[in-house]
């Protein structure tokens, strides 16, 4: 499973016309989902994003978690983050989950992060979705929960 998240000053999803979601300060959560994936992925996914510490200090230094600072998250499904592109010039999205177990672990992600204290707002699942953001830094980060056991 795989997260980017950018520090926003604030961030808004679109379908159709209409606003679905909106945040003033935080994150906006890109998810992607791959086959193998499980809670305990989200497990980790959702432990970073609440508790990384890249939001600024009084002294401008990245010493503040999400909590710290009461931010919230925009979370924002996104099976391309396991597109492909290795070959040719079109990728391949073979790597992603299935949209069973996609929005499964979507929706868990979404409501352990609440379950922390933290507001969430979300897009629609498998719609075509308009994502605007102020990027705030710009920070982005890009957590991958494969990496959580391999050694430094």
């Amino acid at each position: 499973m795989k997260v980017v998240l950018q520090r926003a000053y604030d961030a808004s999803v679109v379908v159709g016309k209409e606003i679905i979601g909106k945040i003033d300060h935080g994150f906006v959560a890109f998810i992607g989902v791959t086959h193998q994936d499980t809670e305990e992925d989200v497990d980790y996914l959702v432990n970073k994003a609440v508790h990384l510490r890249v939001f600024e200090d009084k002294e401008g230094k990245m010493n503040l978690s999400l909590k710290d600072v009461e931010g919230s998250i925009l979370s924002i499904s996104q099976f391309t983050l396991y597109g492909d592109t290795r070959k040719g010039r079109r990728p391949n999205f073979m790597n992603a989950a299935k949209p069973e177990l996609a929005d499964k672990l979507y929706q868990e992600f979404n409501e352990k992060i609440r379950s922390m204290g933290v507001h969430v707002e979300t897009g629609s699942f498998g719609e075509m979705m308009d994502v605007s953001l102020t990027n705030n830094g710009p920070v982005t980060m890009i957590i991958d929960s494969d990496e959580r056991n391999k050694k430094k």
